[in-house]
């Protein structure tokens, strides 16, 4: 296609901001300031082992613990203050929240403050870096309470503690073999390429969609002992095939970058699982619900398809706490129903085997 015919990420923006006709042009700015981070992270990503010296942040040597009790890559540090810098001087924000910061980040007095809070995952499925597996940065965008705006004053963590239906706009990058970033300001879902050459962010996938079946599921099969039931009806039935109840054949895919997940998802259907389970009761889920659930589960969403703890609808969560770890399921809209029920209908246990149970053949 012609360049005149691509439409760059700023133009996509404008256009949409035209729905708005008293809109400030606050947002469309915070989210090129977003698309901006990603490049710069693509860049260094991109040069793996070759990244020079001087692209890591003084102290960012990783091996710190972060807030999640996760050991901390180079990158991960690096990526964080890419979007602290990239963000923080436009007067767009009131404040900034990021898995790898135990505290909300305040804008400085001198940069002024805005309307808009952001809360993000600076590089999601950093554990792959080394083999060279696709990661991704995943962003939300939530307005500010009004007395943030209105007196400029410092955020705390219940400002950041909104459900994911109050999000303005989600998105992810990826960075993969081409590097993709996918966006939704609540009009569809829509995904730009970008292109080497020019810099810019060029649409390419327009009106994304989640076709609502599928025969694709995605889970962590070594948590199998921890499963809850309903989790385990659902993938036996899966793996059962065609001969089973579900009457068809499934294949399993698992990345361990969630971003990945969600992009191959996207693009083809399919129904990712990293539910609760018994593993550890008291952390209610491993992803994240403020900067990795909601975002992905208002893109998934806007795209048609669903996103759920399991019990119930993701954007509906209230968050207790910024760190809060929650349950996702997400992905094409027939399997995440049918997961869903399984979890509010009664335990079916297996009927025992008749050799062995009380009236048997081995009974006189």
């Amino acid at each position: 296609m012609p360049l005149s015919q691509r439409w760059t990420l700023t133009r996509y923006l404008i256009e949409e901001r035209r729905r708005f006709p008293t809109a400030s042009g606050d947002l469309n700015a915070l989210i090129l300031d977003v698309s901006l981070a990603c490049k710069a992270i693509a860049r260094i990503v991109a040069l793996g082992e070759l990244h020079e010296p001087s692209i890591v942040a003084p102290g960012a040597t990783g091996g710190a613990v972060n807030i999640q009790g996760e050991v901390q890559k180079s990158l991960d540090v690096v990526s964080n203050d890419i979007f602290i810098r990239m963000n923080e001087w436009s007067e767009h924000l009131g404040g900034m929240a990021s898995e790898e910061m135990a505290l909300p980040r305040q804008i400085p007095p001198a940069f002024g403050r805005g309307k808009y809070l952001l809360v993000f995952d600076p590089l999601d499925g950093s554990g792959n870096i080394d083999v060279n597996v696709s990661v991704g940065s995943i962003f939300s965008v939530l307005r500010a309470p009004q007395d943030v705006i209105d007196s400029g004053r410092d955020v705390v963590e219940e400002d950041f503690l909104q459900p994911g239906a109050a999000q303005v706009a989600a998105g992810y990058a990826l960075y993969g073999p081409a590097t993709m970033f996918v966006l939704s300001v609540g009009n569809g879902v829509a995904g730009f390429t970008l292109d080497p050459n020019l810099g810019e962010f060029l649409l390419t996938h327009p009106g994304i969609r989640v076709p609502e079946d599928t025969r694709e599921f995605a889970i962590n099969s070594s948590n199998s002992r921890f499963w809850e039931p309903p989790v385990k009806r659902y993938v036996d039935e899966c793996l059962a095939g065609t001969p089973g109840p579900r009457g068809k054949d499934f294949n399993m895919r698992w990345i361990a970058s969630m971003v990945a997940e969600a992009h191959r998802i996207l693009m083809r259907g399919g129904v990712f699982l990293y539910p609760r389970d018994t593993k550890n009761p008291a952390m209610g889920g491993r992803l994240r619900l403020l900067y990795e659930a909601n975002p992905i589960a208002f893109v998934m969403e806007q795209a048609g398809g669903r996103a759920s703890t399991g019990r119930q609808p993701m954007l509906g969560v209230k968050p207790t706490a910024l760190h809060q770890r929650v349950g996702l399921v997400f992905g094409s809209r027939n399997e995440v129903d049918r997961i869903e029920r399984y979890h509010h209908e009664p335990l079916v246990r297996e009927p025992a085997n008749p050799l062995f149970v009380e009236r048997s053949l081995f009974r006189d």
